[in-house]
């Protein structure tokens, strides 16, 4: 196996964001591009001679074309052996497992996660570390500043790999191993739910469920575990197939996206419980018989319930959100005298809680929830999740929704997305709300009087590690709150992303629609961020 190496220049748009590099496939496909950053990578990291690296993705176009020229460049960069998912597929939870379980280096996951895929559509790669998470930013930043002085990489002169034949190889002094992407995890599922009762709630009729794959990853995992292990109905999972424009579809589990299965679930004909999942399979919905699951009620009824599921029923050592979702899961802390933690957004920040012990179950308000098991949100985890809970409780989703509210109170909760805005407007409006924050403190604005406003800033308290302007947050003295963020999971322009939050005791009032309730606050982000007004547009891209 001859190494070569390749002369080639930086480019200056390399850094990668919340969950690693993400551009247009175009972009990927310019003359040294994908080259550079995973050279980049593997020049920023130590001592991995001769070890394992995880390699896979969600299956979207330029994924198998990717893969080629990874397994090239880790032989000639010296890794001593690749584990790849049969047809280059993993999920992203499954591939944090099989690094854990495999005691890898780390991996390499090749996914733009619930972005559009196509071949003008979006790619993205990430790094996960040794404890199956994503690089922490301390490497996010070497693989950066490596990227911007590269001049060459290194490059195996090697046939294509097999991708599809489940074995092992050795090519030169590297070992492929090809593996079904999906007997590791659902082997792992086993051992965290109570599968004899699942399936015997399923098989009975007692649950009907409906789950939405998206055309992404899951389907292949959710057909083996909720079909075949589990014996829901076939056909129970649709849009099974992984394709590479995942359909023409948004691979993004909410009920703008998903609409199939929101139609069906919101029918006469709706089954007891409805899901769905993302491009790479780290995000649900959660859904019942016409009724919507926020995923920050999700995350806060899973850690109410979790005595219930046979891994957590010795309890929680504690929980964390990040700092946009709602604060239900703070108040069902409180109450058992757990710790909850407030991080920024991104996995990452609870990957240090995590192998420290100090939580056991974590979520986002971006449908995503976790825990232990891995270091990623996981998608299928949680609707497992929720099946155990409904066999175990007899009861169905509205119901058990409707009993946590009456016990801990609604945080009325709602998300408001503007897609895709200039990033020079972006800016200037999180500028703008920033010389707004000395002026707020005691303000009030009709029912609503500014308890602090503030830019969120958090000290990792395993590593010490500060990370700052991760959004500004204004909380009111009746527990509402409004959170203004950039996003940065897209690649074109900028996601201002807006939070509202309201409190509400009073079960009368729980049933409320979100979007009415929250009426006062919507008015008032407007009047502060003037959103609107600096765009020109009527109404926020997607509504969550």
């Amino acid at each position: 196996m001859q190494i070569e190496t390749i002369t080639t220049h930086p480019y200056n748009d390399q850094n990668p964001g919340t969950s690693g590099l993400r551009k247009k496939v175009k972009v990927f496909q310019q003359p040294g591009y994908l080259e550079n950053f995973i050279q980049s990578i593997f020049d920023s990291l130590d001592d991995f001679a001769g070890k394992k690296l995880v390699l896979g993705g969600d299956g979207r176009y330029f994924n198998r074309t990717a893969i080629q020229i990874i397994i090239k460049m880790a032989a000639a960069n010296g890794f001593g052996e690749l584990i790849i998912g049969q047809g280059g597929l993993l999920s992203t939870p499954a591939a944090s497992h099989l690094i854990r379980k495999n005691k890898a280096f780390g991996g390499l996951i090749l996914s733009a996660s619930h972005n559009p895929g196509g071949p003008d559509e979006d790619f993205g790669i990430k790094y996960n570390a040794d404890n199956g998470g994503p690089a922490p930013a301390k490497y996010t930043q070497a693989f950066f500043q490596r990227s911007q002085s590269i001049d060459n990489y290194r490059i195996a002169t090697m046939a294509d790999v097999d991708l599809d034949s489940i074995g092992t190889q050795q090519i030169g002094d590297i070992k492929i191993t090809i593996v079904d992407p999906v007997s590791d995890y659902a082997e792992l599922m086993q051992s965290i739910f109570d599968f004899p009762l699942l399936k015997q709630s399923i098989s009975s009729g007692y649950i009907s469920l409906c789950f939405d794959a998206m055309h992404a990853i899951t389907g292949p995992y959710a057909q083996r575990i909720l079909e075949d292990m589990l014996s829901a109905q076939p056909g129970s999972v649709i849009n099974a197939e992984p394709l590479e424009d995942f359909g023409g579809h948004h691979p993004d589990p909410n009920l703008a996206h998903a609409q199939e299965l929101a139609e069906k679930m919101f029918s006469p004909a709706a089954p007891t419980f409805g899901a769905a999942s993302d491009g790479d399979g780290d995000r649900n919905m959660i859904m019942g018989d016409h009724f919507f699951v926020t995923p920050s009620d999700s995350l806060a009824i899973m850690a109410a319930n979790a005595h219930l599921i046979p891994t957590y029923a010795k309890g929680l050592s504690g929980v964390a959100r990040s700092m946009p979702t709602s604060q239900a899961v703070d108040r069902v802390a409180a109450k058992y005298g757990i710790p909850c933690y407030e991080t920024p957004t991104g996995w990452k920040f609870f990957g240090n809680l995590l192998d420290a012990g100090k939580i056991t179950i974590c979520g986002e308000e971006s449908f995503g929830t976790g825990s232990n098991h891995v270091r990623e949100k996981d998608g299928v985890w949680a609707v497992l999740f929720w099946l155990n809970l409904i066999a175990r409780r007899r009861q169905p989703v509205a119901d058990i929704v409707h009993e946590h509210w009456q016990k801990f109170g609604r945080d009325i909760y709602s998300r408001h997305d503007y897609e895709t805005v200039a990033s020079d407007i972006a800016n200037d409006i999180i500028e703008h709300l920033r010389s707004l924050l000395p002026t707020l403190a005691g303000r009030s604005f009709g029912e609503y009087v500014v308890k602090y406003a503030d830019e969120f800033s958090y000290q990792d308290p395993i590593d010490d590690s500060i990370t700052e302007n991760q959004g500004v947050r204004i909380g009111f003295e009746n527990g509402s709150r409004i959170v203004f963020r950039l996003s940065g999971t897209g690649t074109v322009g900028a996601t201002l992303r807006i939070y509202l939050e309201r409190f509400e005791v009073n079960p009368d009032r729980h049933d409320q629609d979100a979007q009415v309730a929250l009426a006062d606050l919507i008015d008032l982000a407007e009047q502060l961020c003037e959103v609107k007004k600096r765009t020109g547009r009527t109404g926020p891209t997607v509504i969550t």
